[in-house]
């Protein structure tokens, strides 16, 4: 802020000086008005004195010397009309000092009350790196409170308060950004996660309803995967867990540092079912390699849309796993899971058949096309890569 400062007080002494300088060069110019008007006067008084020495020598009559004081007094009275009409174009000296005083307070006073002085000094204090998670904690409580409609900034503050173990703080922080950007699925996850540990870890119905809501809007919703794992664990479904964990375990790329926590926990839970007598149930994987047949590769443009789905063999048309990928990237390898689910209650693991579809949409539709390839029935258990070639026109 001193930078801040120091500019506008440069600015005010430049203000203060268009006002002030004409005041200085008034003065100057009053005094020599005045000065000019004590000279007339002095020549108006040594004319008179000479007109009547002229009369006592007998050169002017009393009416001669009666003209001539009456034009000696015209020439000063006119000479004294321009002095004072000249003064009259001046404001004078109160004016302009009022205004070199009160407009500087009022500009002061209106940005207070107006500015971002508050703005500037965070955006400053951003700028440097904070020294602790508390500093950064105060830096963006103070933030919330300049820009109280920032939903960003609601976000980030319930991520500190997480951070700091005040997860009460950080759900009301996360309902407000709920609140203001809409019911986006990580917002949602977030806000389940952190009511979640301020009710010490008891699984609730707003708490299923988050989660559930998150997951319907992006299956791919990470923090709702790992929480529900957690209340599932916590709850002792350990099946459960191990099927919310592996899918996002899947969404996590290689060498990511949470992983290898991740995977303990699945392994920490396997462990307990098969202790408790039980069997893990491993997730489907499915395996496939997509190309595209050479003789289309001139009747379908690069940016066309291609989706990679596998639907049930008996059971619902739609599809169960998908991605999306476009025809220049064939040809593709990928890889079908639970996590790729297009509905949480609708999985690959729930079904003992499928069969693997790639279609070319140039529309952007995965219901219709121009081109597929499908594979035969297979278990949802299979190993090895499966290869798909499209080939044939979509019907």
């Amino acid at each position: 802020m001193t930078e801040f400062w120091l500019s506008a007080g440069l600015l005010l002494l430049a203000a203060l000086a268009f006002l002030l300088l004409p005041i200085l060069r008034g003065q100057r110019r009053q005094q020599a008005e005045q000065d000019r008007t004590g000279l007339n006067v002095a020549l108006y008084q040594e004319r008179v004195a000479e007109l009547a020495a002229q009369q006592a020598a007998g050169v002017l009559d009393a009416q001669q010397l009666e003209k001539g004081r009456d034009e000696a007094a015209r020439e000063l009275l006119a000479d004294t009309e321009r002095d004072e009409v000249a003064r009259q174009g001046h404001l004078g000296k109160v004016i302009p000092l009022l205004a070199a005083l009160l407009v500087p307070a009022m500009a002061l006073g209106l940005y207070l009350h107006f500015g971002a002085a508050d703005k500037v000094e965070l955006t400053q204090e951003f700028a440097q790196a904070p020294q602790s998670m508390q500093e950064m904690t105060t830096r963006l409580e103070r933030a919330v409170q300049a820009q109280p409609d920032s939903a960003e900034g609601l976000y980030f503050l319930g991520r500190a308060y997480m951070a700091e173990q005040r997860p009460a703080d950080a759900a009301k922080a996360f309902e407000r950004a709920v609140a203001l950007a809409g019911r986006q699925p990580e917002l949602l996850g977030q806000w389940a996660q952190a009511l979640y540990f301020a009710s010490d870890k008891q699984w609730n119905s707003q708490l299923q309803g988050l989660t559930d809501e998150a997951l319907k809007a992006d299956p791919r919703e990470v923090t709702s995967l790992g929480l529900r794992g957690i209340a599932a664990f916590e709850g002792e479904r350990y099946q459960e867990a191990i099927d919310f964990w592996n899918r996002l375990l899947a969404l996590l790329p290689e060498g990511d540092a949470s992983r290898a926590a991740l995977q303990g926990g699945i392994d920490r839970a396997a462990d307990k079912l098969k202790a408790g007598g039980g069997k893990v149930v491993q997730a489907a994987r499915l395996k496939v390699r997509v190309e595209l047949a050479a003789a289309l590769k001139d009747k379908v443009r690069a940016d066309d849309t291609v989706f990679i789905f596998a639907r049930a063999l008996k059971g619902p048309p739609m599809p169960l796993a998908a991605k999306r990928v476009t025809v220049a990237q064939l040809p593709i390898e990928v890889e079908l899971s639970d996590a790729d689910a297009m509905m949480p209650q609708m999985k690959l693991s729930d079904f003992a058949e499928v069969q693997l579809v790639a279609r070319v949409s140039r529309a952007g539709q995965p219901t219709q096309g121009e081109w597929k390839g499908q594979s035969a029935p297979l278990a949802t258990g299979t190993q090895g890569t499966q290869h798909v070639t499209i080939d044939s026109p979509d019907s």
